[in-house]
């Protein structure tokens, strides 16, 4: 059992917030903001990847720290982005509404303990290497943005998270025939601690309902409980198909965080 409370918040959103730090090196303009328990990540005007993570969770947030907030995504000329856990301090909720927010996407956060778990053969699914960033910046970003082009900031992303410090890159072929060993979809994995943190998956739309979402996410624990991981966390939007496939595989959700825009 693991118990929905503050510390755990505080853990899985370090590591999120962490994530988000490792991805703003490689953009050209990119830059971070440490404030209210949280922080403000800049990659691009129009990158998923800008938004405030952890805020409030170490507290209540002042109108001043709103204030410097919202200037730090203005001056760059970026939407102010948050996402918003609910255990954050109360009075945040309060004071984004007052300020014109609005909830614009609900994400789950789950949660699996790798004490005891037992590997899962992944035959499909293997560890990119160095040199296949664009290969699998590529593969991830059309199963993503559901699309057989991407534009180069669109591709940006996906180098972004393929560059990240400490992150591991994993990509799916497909075994289905005419298609065999063509590249299918993908994910990542960055460990902060002993927390596991399984992030960017995505399956192109054609290869989907085969299982290989399910082998990339058993690649990924197997390779976090060999690095001793206790714990493995992911999000996804609430009611996906890729919720199902997590909690198929021994994942529960712990809380629901809403995306907040003004």
């Amino acid at each position: 059992m693991v118990f929905a409370d503050r510390e755990l918040a505080r853990r899985l959103e370090s590591a999120e917030a962490a994530n988000a730090r490792g991805c703003a090196p490689p953009h050209p303009e990119a830059a971070s903001l440490e404030i209210a328990g949280g922080c403000a990540i800049f990659t691009g005007a129009g990158s998923p990847l800008t938004q405030a993570v952890g805020i409030g969770l170490a507290g209540p947030v002042s109108r001043a720290d709103m204030a410097c907030l919202e200037a730090f995504f203005r001056s760059r000329g970026a939407s102010v982005v948050i996402d918003l856990c609910p255990l954050a301090d109360p009075g945040l909720v309060e004071m984004l509404s007052a300020r014109g927010y609005r909830a614009v996407e609900f994400n789950n956060v789950l949660v699996k303990r790798l004490a005891g778990a037992e590997m899962v053969i992944a035959p499909r699914a293997r560890r990119a290497t160095a040199g296949e960033a664009d290969l699998w910046a590529h593969t991830v970003g059309r199963g993503f943005f559901e699309q057989p082009d991407l534009t180069t900031e669109e591709m940006d992303v996906g180098r972004a998270i393929f560059a990240m410090p400490g992150a591991l890159c994993y990509l799916a072929v497909s075994s289905s025939p005419g298609a065999a060993g063509e590249p299918a979809g993908g994910g990542a994995l960055a460990v902060h601690g002993s927390l596991a943190a399984l992030f960017a998956d995505s399956t192109l739309p054609r290869f989907r309902r085969q299982g290989l979402h399910s082998e990339v996410i058993a690649a990924r624990l197997n390779e976090a409980a060999a690095l001793g991981c206790d714990m493995a966390m992911a999000s996804t939007e609430a009611g996906s198909a890729s919720q199902r496939n997590y909690e198929r595989m021994g994942f529960r959700v712990v809380y629901t965080k809403v995306t907040m825009a003004r």
